[in-house]
């Protein structure tokens, strides 16, 4: 059954990848229309489902390159796509083994797509106008200095201070990867499916198979001492356009250094037969200075998303904490010689 589930990932991806390959630059542009109406659902709601991929070139947050540039010309963009491809290939760098085995995987299991986003923008981030996210506060400048601390003297006294991803928990969490909430295009599994119901959206990503189950009905969010590793999500329509509110994060699931406090709202809109603009904004007065705000056109599959079992067959763990196990004696052994 296991070589079968992989022989199923090895040809989704080698589909996946044909397929995203094939988006063009200005595709949005081109393909979208200001009178376009989306397939409504039986019950009349824009109807969003259907299996998507956010996979982009584009750096959430605008390169020094390009200072005050938010969009590229169309020249500018295949210019730039042929640069962020020789940035993320490895095939085209001279690596040294070490350094090769650090990055776990060759380039055929990298799905970090293959074009520029459609809007042909310089970034995801789309506010601040400079296209970066806004610095810490005092009291996150302090947080995140004793996290990174704690990190250093503790990275593997045991599996709690491994990152959750790590663990298989989420895949959010001790940087800016994450299958979401917020989602942001990964090294992989990129996908994610909207399955609607007239009161509920399902949101399912294929990394980890984080899964989502939405109100829509308008019920309250839960009460601020319940906290969730995905926080707690209720979502409305606004026209055409579905706004997920998530609060009750914990303090574990850091998002670019947010905390317990992150409020998230997301908003999906679909723009063409196969493009759903994904934007989310996150909001953190105790760590960040300003709110800051994301945009991400998402692309329509025709594939499936498949099986990610995050620990099958996983020894990884015991590998990490046997290491730093024996890292310690060595220094023991050094200090005592």
């Amino acid at each position: 059954m296991r070589h079968q589930l992989v022989a199923l990932f090895f040809v989704f991806f080698v589909s996946a990848g044909l397929l995203i390959s094939t988006v063009t630059v200005g595709q949005v542009s081109s393909t979208t229309e200001a009178a376009y109406m989306p397939p409504r659902t039986p019950e009349g709601q824009p109807d969003l489902q259907g299996i998507w991929s956010n996979a982009v070139l584009t750096p959430l947050e605008r390169p020094d390159q390009f200072a005050d540039q938010a969009f590229l010309t169309e020249e500018e963009a295949v210019a730039y796509e042929a640069q962020r491809n020789d940035e993320t290939f490895r095939g085209t760098r001279d690596l040294d083994a070490a350094t090769d085995v650090a990055y776990a995987y060759n380039d055929f299991w990298w799905d970090q797509g293959s074009t520029i986003a459609s809007t042909r923008r310089t970034s995801l981030v789309i506010d601040p106008p400079d296209g970066r996210i806004p610095p810490l506060t005092a009291e996150g400048e302090k947080r995140r200095n004793a996290r990174d601390e704690y990190r250093r003297l503790h990275p593997a006294d045991g599996p709690e201070d491994r990152l959750l991803r790590e663990r298989c928990i989420v895949w959010s969490g001790g940087g800016d990867l994450g299958a979401g909430p917020p989602m942001l295009p990964s090294a992989y599994n990129n996908n994610f499916q909207l399955v609607q119901t007239a009161d509920h959206i399902l949101i399912l990503k294929e990394m980890i198979h984080e899964t989502r189950v939405i109100p829509l009905d308008g019920r309250p969010h839960l009460p601020g001492s319940v906290r969730q590793w995905l926080g707690n999500s209720r979502g409305h329509w606004e026209g055409d356009t579905l706004v997920v509110e998530t609060r009750n994060f914990t303090h574990k699931t850091h998002f670019q250094s947010t905390s317990e406090h992150m409020r998230l709202t997301e908003r999906f809109t679909r723009l063409a037969d196969d493009v759903l603009m994904y934007e989310f904004t996150v909001e953190d007065p105790v760590m960040l200075t300003r709110p800051w705000t994301a945009q991400i056109p998402t692309m329509k599959l025709d594939g499936l998303i498949y099986e990610y079992a995050c620990h099958e067959a996983n020894r990884g763990m015991v590998g990490l904490l046997g290491g730093a196990r024996a890292e310690e004696r060595a220094a023991r052994e050094a200090a005592n010689e």
